[in-house]
């Protein structure tokens, strides 16, 4: 018998997770009916059904050879009207700017109204999202972002308040309250919004236009080509995004996030194009996500000293589910800009293929006593030539700071009000296959070692390819380079190695060293 949840209905669309022990697939082919019409066949374990009528009965069921599922009921959310953008002047020929025409079907939308956006190109510069609307980008439409920066509006990083009493933040890059040019779709203070379709996002970035001087802020700092700021109950469904300017989808200081069966794809040499980063943002929930990026897939964080210290809201409650991530620096990354903390991370029925590293924890002194990092948990995980498949590293050698010696020194330092924590991680059910470099590398500070790891129930094997380069595993000054190591492991309270086999690697034990207390059971190098 198959099952599967619901896991939301909209207006005229509709997700469920198939209860699969596999990681983000299935072997085999599922067929999805609804009201007896075969709508979709796939493997995914995370199916998105497009193409309803709101304010309808539906019943779902699924088949898979010879098994089928129970049908279940559900019934399509309320729409007031619908407004294509095309009535408002659009025209959808890749040509004339449509921003404008899209902005004022936005602005004219109703409560529990949609605006439609039909197939067509439509070159376009920020558009603002409004409260307790849907925006539809249907098949075959690509919304394509306008390269000339001077055509974009600016979020101003910080502004004071009239009495002088407060200050409002906007604009953010890299965990600091920056001046940036607003993401091609931008929500501010926003509440009930849907954008879904199978449509295309395209921030049209290349590298002789906003990926050309990287660093350099140039007017302001790049744009997202999604941001979320102080918004609530926000949903994404079935879209592809790509080529963003740099982080790709950014929800800040959000809340009650869904993202479901998003496909993000950005060149792998693109600069600063992280997949999806919820900063100080909690309750979110990724489903079926497919990243292929230039930096990390997935990057939780909770922004840098000065965004703690003023505007607290740390990073909570993430869970990560039933997806693929390809090309990238890191499959699911926590930091570096962690100052807020980071609490209860779950990650599980994922595939992490090809990417450098596949859980990537970072930080680095000066983040902060309130840069705690605790109860994160990555399950059934299947990682096909990942480089590195754990790494957790408090030398993280970013900002321009990062080579200093208050940053790299590893002699132990004092305890102070700039000193992070890293709490408790475990990792359990997962197989590496064609590991490159080294299993896992674990760096903790020597006066704030990490307080508990747990490795469980983990088989893998490194790549049998004799002219794998060696690499340094971590971003950190003076740490040797590596090939097809094992377990280096330094400045950990607790460390629990259990049912681990190691097949290929150069190491017949794991390294540590200012390990408090280690279990080491079933631990095995063939």
């Amino acid at each position: 018998m198959i099952d599967f949840e619901i896991v939301k209905v909209f207006k005229r669309s509709v997700t469920i997770e198939v209860c699969c022990d596999t990681p983000y697939e299935n072997k085999k082919i599922y067929d999805v009916f609804i009201n007896g019409e075969k709508k979709i066949s796939t493997n995914k374990n995370v199916i998105s059904i497009f193409d309803l009528l709101p304010d309808n009965d539906y019943n779902i069921y699924i088949t898979c050879e010879n098994e089928d599922s129970d049908k279940k009921n559900f019934h399509t959310e309320y729409e007031y009207v619908l407004l294509n953008v095309k009535d408002f002047g659009a025209a959808g020929d890749g040509v004339k700017t449509d921003s404008v025409c899209i902005q004022a079907a936005i602005n004219a939308c109703p409560k529990d109204g949609t605006v439609y956006i039909p197939k067509g190109k439509y070159l376009c510069t920020p558009v603002f999202l409004k409260s307790n609307i849907d925006l539809w980008i249907d098949k075959d439409a690509i919304l394509i972002g306008e390269k000339d920066r001077k055509k974009y509006p600016i979020l101003p990083g910080m502004t004071q308040s009239s009495d002088e009493n407060d200050e409002y933040n906007i604009g953010s890059w890299e965990g600091n309250p920056l001046d940036c040019f607003a993401a091609l779709i931008t929500g501010i203070s926003v509440e009930n919004v849907l954008i879904f379709g199978e449509g295309i996002l395209d921030g049209n970035a290349g590298m002789l236009d906003w990926w050309k001087d990287a660093k350099k802020k140039n007017i302001a700092w790049r744009p997202n080509t999604v941001f979320l700021y102080n918004c609530k109950n926000i949903a994404m469904q079935g879209l592809c995004i790509m080529n963003s300017p740099s982080w790709t989808l950014h929800p800040y200081y959000s809340d009650n996030l869904l993202f479901l069966n998003n496909t993000i794809m950005n060149p792998d040499n693109s600069p600063n194009t992280d997949g999806l980063d919820p900063e100080s943002c909690e309750n979110v929930l990724i489903l079926g996500a497919d990243i292929s990026v230039g930096d990390d897939c997935v990057a939780i964080k909770s922004g840098k000293y000065y965004m703690a210290l003023k505007h607290y809201k740390p990073a909570k409650n993430i869970v990560i589910r039933n997806s693929i991530f390809r090309k990238g620096h890191g499959s699911v990354t926590i930091g570096s800009e962690v100052a807020a903390g980071v609490y209860d991370v779950r990650v599980g029925k994922c595939i992490f293929e090809g990417t450098d590293r596949g859980l990537r924890i970072k930080t680095r002194r000066g983040r902060g006593e309130k840069s705690v990092l605790d109860n994160i948990c990555f399950e059934n995980i299947l990682m096909k030539d990942v480089c590195m498949p754990f790494t957790a590293n408090m030398f993280y050698f970013c900002d321009p700071d990062g080579h200093s010696d208050y940053v790299q020194n590893q002699d132990k330092m004092e305890v102070n009000e700039k000193t992070p924590k890293i709490g408790k991680i475990a990792a359990r059910d997962i197989r590496c296959e064609n590991v490159k470099n080294i299993f896992a590398c674990l760096y903790g500070l020597p006066e704030m070692p990490v307080e508990e790891i747990v490795l469980e129930n983990i088989t893998l094997n490194f790549d049998k390819n004799e002219n794998i380069k060696p690499v340094v595993p971590i971003m950190m000054d003076n740490f040797p380079t590596m090939c097809k190591r094992g377990i280096f492991a330094k400045n950990i309270k607790k460390l629990i190695l259990k049912n681990i086999g190691i097949t290929g690697s150069e190491d017949s034990n794991p390294f540590m060293e200012n390990i408090e207390d280690c279990e080491c059971i079933g631990v095995s190098f063939n």
